[in-house]
């Protein structure tokens, strides 16, 4: 098996479940490929572990395929002789002449594509909960799955469920030190640049990093999973939207192009995509936001500290905003092997990408930055990527990362990423985006530098920065 890294305070949250006496429901959601049925797979060590999943949606796949392949898969755990469900409620019941009194995890892996066919599954499913489960109390019960939003719908927010669900878990990225442990366990021995090159690609998405062969070069695992013909990591995209969204995937992907360009905001989005002034594109946003692929940034008042009356959306995966950038438009020519004899540092942008994609992983693992500036979660005022608009009475700006805390000080941080040396051009760079930036009197300035990569001794002696952080010791 492969090694499982992260997710202690999960583990622990699901053990707690067999301490309280009686059958409990937990809900796992997150991503595709973040590691909801392994989290699963883990607690059910040394444990009773009954995993069953849905069948991935295809064209012609019905309700009674979901029922067969539940019956194959309960015949394979308890190896019994073929049979049929055509119905959930016998489904469920034939489970339940197989318990026994012994601690039980039972896993109901993609349950949105197990039952989304059938529209009596969550009524059933109810049922047998409340009549059979609950008197087994040894018996976890998890539901999972990548569609984020029917699970929402049909189980956290349903009145079927509404009490029941005793564990609620929602699996983000792992962080970047979990990372580093995840594939020096896989036994990589790569440098510190070449473990962010990876993540710049991969994010902390655990399925992703386990793909990575440790013998080869950072470059030449990018190549091989994105630039290669049937690349894992080529077709991935498709298989995401397909998956999760049917038939709407065209819709969610015009968004995510349209944001993998940058951070806009709702109405900006709006116009750009003709839509209605209805709630539609807000739900999308939502759907994307629940299922992990994008992040909201509301901006604030300096003054009063108090949200502003924007939002602004980020494309905060880092695969989907690689393959937009790189692997889409070279389809044609990854089909055709052009890319075997071609180094991949060759393309247009690669290192300023990296830069951008460093920024996404450190967004969210803000913590690390509050720890290396030496400031708390509770001294902050507000947080988040900042854009402020050009007026008559103020120039415009972007700065990659803004804190402000209730002392009023502004840590103006910027992300650089790149093999050759920073020098003073990042001094005077800083120097603009401040002297741009709109704050009331009486608030102090601190700048920060956030890099990974070597950096200049005029640029270190220049004393201008409050803290030059190596991204590197901070996260590793």
């Amino acid at each position: 098996m492969k090694p499982f890294v992260g997710r202690d305070n999960e583990l622990r949250r699901l053990e707690d479940l067999l301490k309280v006496g009686r059958a409990c429901l937990a809900v796992i959601k997150g991503r595709r490929r973040i590691g909801k049925s392994r989290l699963a797979e883990e607690f059910g060590k040394n444990k009773k572990f009954l995993p069953f999943s849905g069948l991935a949606p295809a064209k012609g796949v019905t309700a009674q395929d979901q029922r067969d392949a539940f019956a194959r898969q309960l015949t394979a755990l308890f190896h019994l002789p073929p049979f049929t469900f055509t119905d959930w409620s016998d489904a469920f019941a034939h489970l339940s002449r197989r318990l026994t009194g012994q601690p039980t995890v039972i896993l109901f892996d993609e349950i949105s594509w197990m039952g989304s066919k059938d529209p009596t599954f969550i009524s059933k499913l109810k049922v047998w909960w409340d009549l059979v489960l609950q008197n087994h109390p040894s018996i976890v019960l998890i539901l999972c799955g990548s569609i984020s939003t029917w699970i929402d719908k049909n189980i956290i927010n349903s009145t079927a469920f509404f009490g029941r669900v005793s564990l609620y878990l929602e699996l983000t990225d792992l962080s970047i030190p979990k990372c580093k442990e995840l594939l020096n366990l896989q036994g990589f021995k790569g440098s510190d640049f070449d473990f962010f090159k990876i993540l710049s690609v991969t994010g902390g998405i655990p399925w992703y990093l386990e793909q990575i062969q440790t013998h080869q070069s950072a470059d030449d695992n990018i190549k091989r999973l994105c630039f290669e013909k049937n690349g894992l990591l080529v077709h991935e995209f498709d298989r995401i939207f397909n998956d999760l969204f049917s038939s709407r995937g065209e819709v969610y992907k015009k968004i995510i192009n349209l944001l993998s360009q940058g951070m806009k905001d709702r109405l900006t989005l709006q116009k750009t995509l003709s839509y209605p002034s209805s709630g539609t594109l807000s739900h999308h946003l939502k759907s994307l936001e629940i299922c992990g692929f994008i992040s909201k940034h509301p901006d604030w008042s300096l003054k009063t500290g108090k949200p502003g009356k924007t939002t602004l959306y980020r494309l905060s995966d880092n695969y989907l905003r690689f393959y937009i950038h790189y692997i889409e438009p070279n389809l044609a020519k990854i089909e055709q092997g052009s890319f075997s004899e071609v180094p991949i540092s060759s393309l247009p942008g690669w290192e300023s990408m990296f830069g951008f994609q460093l920024e996404n992983l450190l967004l969210k693992n803000r913590s690390l930055i509050f720890q290396s500036i030496g400031i708390y979660a509770q001294d902050i005022v507000a947080d988040n990527p900042y854009a402020q608009k050009a007026s008559e009475r103020k120039k415009g700006c972007q700065i990659d990362y803004l804190i402000q805390t209730y002392s009023n000080t502004l840590f103006v941080c910027e992300v650089k990423m790149r093999r050759r040396e920073l020098g003073l051009e990042v001094v005077d760079a800083m120097k603009a985006k401040i002297a741009s930036l709109a704050f009331p009197k009486g608030f102090g300035v601190s700048p920060v530098l956030l890099h990974l990569g070597p950096v200049s001794d005029a640029l270190l002696n220049s004393r201008y920065f409050y803290r030059i952080i190596d991204v590197a010791d901070i996260c590793l």
